[in-house]
C-alpha cells in the first residue's frame, strides 16, 4: 500500500512539474517575441508570467529546482535586454522603477534582482546601496523553498559584483565591509527559512521533510562559500566579523540539521590558517550545539584538517604550539563530552580517537600529550567494567592500535601509564585479540625488550593471554588456545638484556607471570623460559663467569630447577624430564658435576615415579641414555651410579624387543670415541645381554605363535657388533661377529622363522657392506677378512 502511494505521489508531481514546465515554457515564448520587437511592456509581462509558476507550493526541492534553473536561463536572456536597453537610452533607474510595479511579489523580486544586477554593473548607483536594497526587499518572500531560490538566485547574479578588495565596484560602490554585510544578511535569512522547514507540516512527514532540507543545504552554504572566496577577509575580518556572526546563527538556530551542516561548511570553506587562530572560537561553539548533533565527526574533521595542514606545510608547527592547539581541543573534547550527559559510549570514544589522531601527528614526540588523552578515556570508561557495545569497542580497539602503528615500537606504548588502564576494558576475546596484535607487532619488528619494568608492563598488557581471569571461557573451549600461547612462548626470546644482573631479573619476573597463569597454560609456554635461560648460561660460561659473579651458571640452574618443579602441576613428567635432561647436559659443559647430577636424578625419579605409559617409557630411556652418552663431566663414581640405572631400567621395560634395543643402546655408555670412558668388556656385557633378551624374546614368540618371530633383533645387534667392531674395541672380536653371523643364518632358513621382506632386504644389505669391507685393501679390509660369509 505504502509503495503504491509513492508510486502515485511521483506520478503527480511529474505531472505538476509538467504543467507548469509547459506554462514557463509558453510565456517565455512570448517573452523571446516581445524581446526581439524591443517591446518592453511584453517582456516584463510574459517574464512575470512565466516567474509566477514559481510560486507553486506542490512540487517537491528536487523539482522546484528543475523549474527553477529552466526560469533561470530565460531571466539570463532579459538581463542582456535589460543592458541593450539602457544603449537605447532607458536608465538602469527608470528599470529598476518599473519592474516594481508587476503584480505579485514573487516575479516582481526575480525581476528586481535581474534588473539590480545590471544596475550594479553600469555602476549608475553605488553597489552597496543596490545590494543592501535587494537583500532587504527580499525578505517579502518567507516561504521556505521560495525565499531559499529566490535569495539563491540574488547569490548567484550578485556573487562576481560584491565591492571586494581589487573589485571594479570597490570605492564609491563600497567596500568588503559591504561585501561582508550583504552576504552574511542573505546567509542569515536563506538559514532561518531552511531552518523553518523543519516546523511545517505534520510531525508524520518529519522525515519528509529533513530529506527536503538535505537536498536545499547547500544553497545556505554557498553563502559561506562566497565569504571564504573575498579577498578583503582577512584573518582580523575573518576573527572579528565573519565568525562570530556565522557562529552565533549556528548556535541560536537550535537545529540539529543545519548546525552539524554549517559547523561543517565553516571547517571546509575557510583556510587552515584561520582555523588555527579562531581554534578557540570555533571550539567554543561546540558544546552549545544540540545534543543530538554529530558533534565528534566535526570535532574529527577540524582536527584532521589542523593535522593534515602541518603535515603539508610543517613550518606551521610553531605556530600550534604558539596558540596551544592541543589544549584547547582537549579541553573542548571534554566540554563537548560533559555538555551531552546522554552522548553514547561510541561517540565520547570517537572524540578521544580523533583528539588521539591529531595529536600523533601533530604532537608524536610528545607522550605525555598522549597518555593524557588515554587518560581522559579511561576516566570516561572508570566505573562501566567490561564494554559490551561492539561498536564502542571497535572505537576503543582503534584508540589503542594508533600509538603502535605510529610509533611501532611496543617499547614507547609501554611508556604510556594509562595504556593498560584503557585496555582493561575491553572484553575477554577483543582484550585477547589486542594481545595478540602486541606481540605481533613486537615479532614483526624484533623488538627488545630489556628491562624489568618493561617486562611488566609487558604482562600487564598481555595478561589475558598468560594468566586467568574472570570472564573467560573454559580453556577447553577457548578457539586456537595453543597458538597463542606458541605467541607468548616466542615472545619469551626477545626478552634480552646484556646485563646479567637485570637479564636474570627479567627471566624471575616472566617465571612469575607465568607460574600464575594456571597448569595447561605452563606446558606451553615454561620450555621457552627455560632454553632462555639455558642459552643465558652459555653466555656466562662464554664470559668466564664464576660463583663470585653477580650472576653466577650455578644460580641460574637452580631457577632452572625451580622453574621446571613448576612443571609437576600440571603435571607434565614427560616435558619436565626432557628438560632436566637438557640442564643436564648444559651443566656437564659447564663442568658443575654436582649440578648434572641433580638433574639426571630428578630425571630418575620422574621416570620412576610419574611415567608409567610403557611407550612414553621407551622414548624417556632412550632420551636418558643418548644425554648420559653425551655428557662427559662425571667421575667415575657418579657414572657407574648412573649408567647403572640407566641399564637397570632399560633391562625392566615391558616388552622384551624394547629392553633389547634399549640394553644394546646402553652399549654407548661405556665407550666414547673423544677420549671419555672406554670399557670395552662393559660393552660387550650389555652386547651379550641384549642377546640373551633378543633370543628370550624369540622364544616367547615361538611358544605363543607356533612360530619364531623375525630376527629383527638379531639383525640389529649384528650391526652394533659391527659398529664397535670397526671401532677397534678389543673384547669384540670378528669370532663373536662370526658367530652372530651364522645364528642369523640359521634362524633365517629355519622353517619355523616367520618371513619378513623388511628384515630380509635389512639383512642382506648388512651382508653386503661386510662384503664391501672386506675387499678394502686397507686395515678395514684386512679386520674383516676374518670373517667369512
Amino acid at each position: 500500500m505504502a509503495a503504491a502511494d509513492a508510486v502515485t505521489a511521483a506520478e503527480e508531481q511529474d505531472k505538476w512539474l509538467a504543467d507548469a514546465m509547459a506554462l514557463v515554457q509558453h510565456n517565455a515564448f512570448f517573452m523571446h517575441r516581445a524581446l526581439d520587437n524591443n517591446n518592453l511592456r511584453d517582456a516584463l509581462k510574459y517574464s512575470a508570467q512565466m516567474l509566477s509558476e514559481l510560486r507553486t507550493s506542490k512540487l517537491s526541492p528536487q523539482k522546484y529546482y528543475e523549474l527553477y534553473m529552466k526560469s533561470f536561463d530565460e531571466l539570463r536572456k532579459l538581463e542582456f535586454f535589460f543592458k541593450d536597453e539602457t544603449k537605447r537610452g532607458r536608465t538602469n533607474a527608470d528599470l529598476y522603477e518599473l519592474v516594481q510595479h508587476a503584480g505579485n511579489i514573487l516575479p516582481r523580486l526575480y525581476l528586481l534582482i535581474t534588473v539590480g544586477s545590471v544596475y550594479i554593473n553600469s555602476k549608475e548607483a553605488p553597489a552597496k546601496d543596490v545590494l543592501k536594497d535587494l537583500v532587504e526587499m527580499s525578505r517579502g518572500v518567507q516561504h521556505p523553498i521560495r525565499g531559499l531560490f529566490l535569495r539563491s538566485y540574488l547569490a548567484q547574479v550578485s556573487r562576481d559584483k560584491l565591492p571586494d578588495v581589487g573589485s571594479e565596484y570597490e570605492g564609491e560602490g563600497g567596500s568588503v565591509n559591504d561585501a561582508v554585510e550583504f552576504v552574511l544578511q542573505n546567509f542569515t535569512e536563506m538559514n532561518k527559512l531552511w531552518v523553518r522547514m523543519q516546523h511545517q507540516g505534520p510531525a508524520r512527514e518529519k522525515e519528509k521533510r529533513e530529506k527536503e532540507r538535505r537536498q536545499l543545504r547547500d544553497l545556505v552554504g554557498k553563502n559561506l562559500h562566497v565569504l571564504s572566496q573575498l579577498e578583503g577577509v582577512d584573518l582580523a575580518m575573518y576573527r572579528d566579523v565573519v565568525l562570530p556572526r556565522v557562529l552565533e546563527q549556528v548556535v541560536n538556530c537550535k537545529d540539529e540539521i543545519a548546525q552539524y551542516y554549517l559547523m561543517d561548511c565553516i571547517i571546509q570553506v575557510f583556510p587552515d590558517e584561520f582555523h588555527l587562530q579562531t581554534l578557540e572560537s570555533l571550539l567554543g561553539a561546540c558544546p552549545q550545539l544540540q545534543t543530538t548533533v554529530d558533534v565528534k565527526t566535526v570535532m574529527a574533521q577540524l582536527m584532521d584538517r589542523l593535522s593534515n595542514y602541518v603535515a603539508s606545510t610543517p613550518d606551521v608547527l610553531p605556530e600550534i604550539l604558539q596558540v596551544e592547539a592541543f589544549g584547547k581541543l582537549s579541553t573542548a573534547t571534554m566540554k563537548v563530552i560533559d555538555a551531552q550527559p546522554d552522548m553514547p559510549l561510541v561517540g565520547a570514544v570517537s572524540l578521544f580517537v580523533a583528539l588521539l589522531t591529531f595529536t600523533l601527528r601533530v604532537h608524536a614526540d610528545r607522550l605525555d600529550y598522549v597518555d593524557q588523552v588515554l587518560g581522559a578515556c579511561f576516566k570516561k570508561l572508570e566505573g562501566r567494567g567490561k564494554v559490551k557495545d561492539s561498536k564502542a569497542t571497535k572505537q576503543i580497539v582503534a584508540l589503542l592500535s594508533a600509538p603502535l602503528e605510529k610509533y611501532n615500537d611496543v617499547v614507547t606504548v609501554l611508556k604510556l601509564t594509562n595504556y593498560p588502564r584503557v585496555m582493561d576494558h575491553l572484553d575477554y576475546e577483543t582484550n585477547k585479540s589486542m594481545a595478540v596484535t602486541i606481540i605481533q607487532f613486537i615479532m614483526k619488528n624484533n623488538t627488545l625488550i630489556s628491562s624489568v619494568d618493561k617486562v611488566e608492563a609487558l604482562f600487564e598488557l598481555l595478561k589475558e593471554l598468560i594468566k586467568d581471569s574472570e570472564g573467560n571461557p573454559a580453556l577447553d573451549e577457548a578457539k586456537d588456545f595453543q597458538e597463542e600461547q606458541n605467541l607468548v612462548a616466542k615472545l619469551v626470546h626477545l626478552l634480552k638484556n646484556d646485563d646479567d644482573t637485570e637479564m636474570f631479573k627479567i627471566l624471575e619476573a616472566a617465571t612469575k607471570h607465568f607460574t600464575e597463569g594456571g597448569s595447561k597454560r605452563l606446558s606451553l609456554t615454561l620450555p621457552s623460559l627455560v632454553f632462555s635461560a639455558l642459552k643465558f648460561v652459555r653466555q656466562l660460561q662464554f664470559r668466564n663467569a664464576t660463583d663470585e659473579s653477580p650472576v653466577s651458571p650455578k644460580k641460574v640452574f637452580q631457577y632452572l630447577h625451580q622453574t621446571i618443579e613448576s612443571l609437576s602441576t600440571v603435571p607434565a613428567p614427560e616435558l619436565a624430564l626432557r628438560l632436566y635432561l637438557q640442564c643436564a647436559e648444559a651443566a656437564s659443559d659447564c663442568d658443575l658435576e654436582p649440578v648434572a647430577y641433580e638433574f639426571f636424578t630428578q630425571a630418575f625419579m620422574l621416570y620412576e615415579e610419574e611415567i608409567a605409559d610403557s611407550k612414553a617409557q621407551i622414548t624417556a630411556m632412550h632420551l636418558i641414555i643418548g644425554t648420559l652418552q653425551r655428557t662427559t663431566v662425571f667421575g667415575v663414581e657418579n657414572r657407574d651410579t648412573l649408567t647403572h640405572k640407566a641399564t637397570g631400567y632399560s633391562a625392566k621395560l615391558l616388552r622384551k624387543p624394547d629392553q633389547c634395543r634399549a640394553v644394546y643402546a646402553c652399549s654407548h655408555l661405556f665407550w666414547n670415541d673423544d677420549g671419555g670412558t672406554q670399557d670395552g668388556e662393559r660393552v660387550l656385557l650389555c652386547l651379550k645381554r641384549a642377546l640373551r633378551i633378543a633370543n628370550a624374546a624369540q622364544q616367547v614368540s615361538s611358544a605363543s605363535r607356533g612360530s619364531s618371530g623375525p630376527v629383527t633383533l638379531f639383525v640389529e645387534i649384528l650391526n652394533k657388533y659391527l659398529y664397535y667392531f670397526e671401532k677397534g674395541v678389543p673384547a669384540v672380536a670378528s669370532s663373536l661377529v662370526q658367530g652372530l653371523l651364522e645364528l642369523i643364518m640359521t634362524e633365517t632358513q629355519s622353517e619355523k622363522t616367520s618371513k619378513d621382506a623388511a628384515v630380509d632386504a635389512f639383512f642382506a644389505s648388512t651382508m653386503r657392506y661386510i662384503q664391501s669391507q672386506k675387499q678394502k685393501s686397507d686395515a678395514s679390509g684386512e679386520r674383516y677378512g676374518t670373517i667369512q660369509i
